[in-house]
């Protein structure tokens, strides 16, 4: 499958879920990293205006977990996401973020990834960190 397919058939399934409702779209996958956007605008405000960090995180988590899940090279095992840290670091009020998923570490039980938050400009908005355990299927 190519990378415009597996982004296509992972897009696909974001349907009546939070990615749906952020408007979270996968849009690069490379040989180490996955890519996602988000829209900034009022449906993921906080009360003062400003990208809600929750909403962020939620980006993280959401490109970090597909990205896990991407890499873990092995059908027989599935990945759970167990820890999330974000330090947000500049406020926005519109535009687009973009996230970008690469490995810290990829163990045969766990799996570190740093998810980078930047807008349009590249400034950094986010650094986020999300630790998974790699788990056998049952």
């Amino acid at each position: 499958m190519t990378n415009q397919e597996t982004l296509r058939k992972m897009n696909s399934i974001l349907a009546d879920t939070l990615m749906e409702t952020l408007d979270i779209n996968f849009t690069e996958i490379g040989s180490d990293f996955l890519t996602a956007t988000m829209p900034v605008n009022s449906r993921v405000h906080q009360p003062m205006g400003l990208l809600h960090g929750g909403a962020t995180v939620a980006l993280a988590e959401t490109v970090a977990s597909a990205a896990a899940h991407l890499f873990v090279g092995d059908p027989s095992k599935e990945v759970r996401g167990i820890e999330i840290t974000a330090n947000h670091l500049k406020s926005k009020r519109d535009g687009l973020v973009t996230a970008t998923a690469r490995p810290v570490h990829k163990g045969r039980t766990t799996q570190l990834w740093e998810v980078r938050v930047t807008d349009e400009e590249g400034n950094l908005i986010s650094l986020c960190k999300m630790t998974c355990i790699v788990l056998s299927k049952s």
